[in-house]
């Protein structure tokens, strides 16, 4: 089947939440379905604006606060920790398709935990007798000395590993820093914990997959339980059943799975007018960046960890979505003390078609994401053009 560029991209617009459509309940029901809508949700430390899991929901959730995702995790257990491509926030419902992970993890630290068997019995001794323990309840050895960032003293390293082996869970976060737990302890009675097969595995994968992209090529994505290859045979498969429909895309070619819902909806236009969405550098929209460059036309990643002097955009550009076109990016920093959200560039794409009702539909957004980073007052320092900054300021003073 063909389909237009156009249609491919409402329908990955649509199938992330970024038009506005999703009908989510308030407070962290609400939450709760977006992680479980998008599959995972990236946990990331940098906090120049609020941390990636918390924008990345407040995205699709217009009503979420911090507090929400807190509650999921340490007392309603609707979601977990885990290694999906990164640490994520994971919906309890699928902890089963992470157990081959885990056991993986497990066959790989034996050695280390056999050879650290006094640090291992030491930790999990102290967590059964007090409960969830931190990193920091834990004394260094006499005369360890950290030498970088992965450095760990033994105890930490012997819970990271008991939690990538699957024997700890994290029971909650306590400004940011992990609480561990038992196992036992965190995990609810009915999570089903039996083991999935390879082909079961498989095909929840692809259907995760295709719920939460609309459209996928699967040599585009890493899915966080199954390799590349058994993607692409579980959507071949999926397709065969009416499960998924094969697509070529306009200019972009074959190869690529659309959802059957998402492909009834193609044709559909998104609301207007467009609503812009300043997105996350780790949101589930954007992550797989040789996706968002095919299908978008959009290249685009974050310069955090490139040298300042040969940054082009900043240093933690946030991607500007408006309807089913990437715009631009900018590069914002919170000043919680003085309640001010600083733009500090604001870089269009070459070919965006710009107007007014662009940068009104942005500034109603930065003034939303100010108020989501505890920011009342807006600033501009700079633009990529006079015109642009401009234009912002104006569009902001009327918003």
């Amino acid at each position: 089947m063909n389909i237009s560029l156009a249609q491919a991209r409402r329908m990955a617009v649509r199938a992330q939440g970024l038009d506005g459509g999703w009908e989510l309940p308030s407070g962290a029901e609400g939450a709760a379905q977006v992680v479980e809508r998008l599959g995972y949700v990236q946990i990331d430390t940098i906090a120049v604006v609020e941390r990636a899991h918390h924008h990345t929901l407040w995205a699709r959730q217009p009503d979420y606060t911090p507090a929400l995702l807190d509650n999921l995790q340490a007392r309603e257990r609707r979601v977990f920790e885990y290694w999906a491509h990164a640490a994520a926030y994971v919906p309890m419902r699928d902890y089963r398709f992470y157990l081959r992970k885990m056991r993986s993890y497990a066959e790989r630290e034996q050695v280390w935990l056999g050879e650290h068997r006094e640090v291992v019995e030491g930790v999990l001794g102290r967590i059964r007798a007090e409960g969830a323990l931190g990193a920091a309840d834990f004394e260094a050895p006499e005369g360890w000395v950290r030498r970088g960032w992965w450095s760990w003293k033994p105890a930490k390293q012997a819970l990271e590993r008991l939690f990538a082996a699957g024997e700890l869970m994290v029971s909650e976060r306590r400004a940011f820093q992990r609480r561990y737990d038992l196992r036992e302890r965190v995990l609810p009675p009915w999570v089903d914990v039996s083991l999935p097969d390879e082909d079961e595995q498989a095909r929840y994968a692809a259907r995760q997959a295709l719920q939460a992209y609309g459209v996928v090529i699967p040599k585009t994505i890493r899915p966080a339980f199954v390799s590349a290859p058994a993607l692409a045979g579980a959507m071949r498969e999926l397709a065969e059943s009416g499960e998924a429909v094969a697509v070529e895309i306009e200019g972009l070619g074959s190869g690529y799975y659309a959802h059957p819902r998402a492909l009834a909806s193609a044709d559909a236009p998104l609301p207007k007018p467009a609503t812009a969405a300043i997105l996350s550098p780790f949101d589930n929209a954007v992550i797989w960046r040789k996706r968002v460059e095919q299908l978008f036309g959009f290249k685009y990643s974050i310069e955090c960890y490139t040298p300042q002097e040969k940054r082009r955009y900043g240093y933690f550009t946030l991607p500007v979505l408006w309807g089913e076109c990437f715009m631009g990016r900018l590069d914002a920093k919170a000043e919680r003390k003085t309640g001010v959200l600083i733009v500090r560039q604001l870089h269009l794409e070459p070919e965006a078609a710009v107007g007014e009702d662009f940068y009104s539909a942005l500034a109603a957004r930065l003034r939303a994401f100010a108020a989501f980073n505890g920011c009342g007052q807006i600033t501009l320092d700079n633009a990529e053009d006079g015109a642009a900054q401009a234009a912002l300021a104006r569009a902001l003073e009327n918003s």
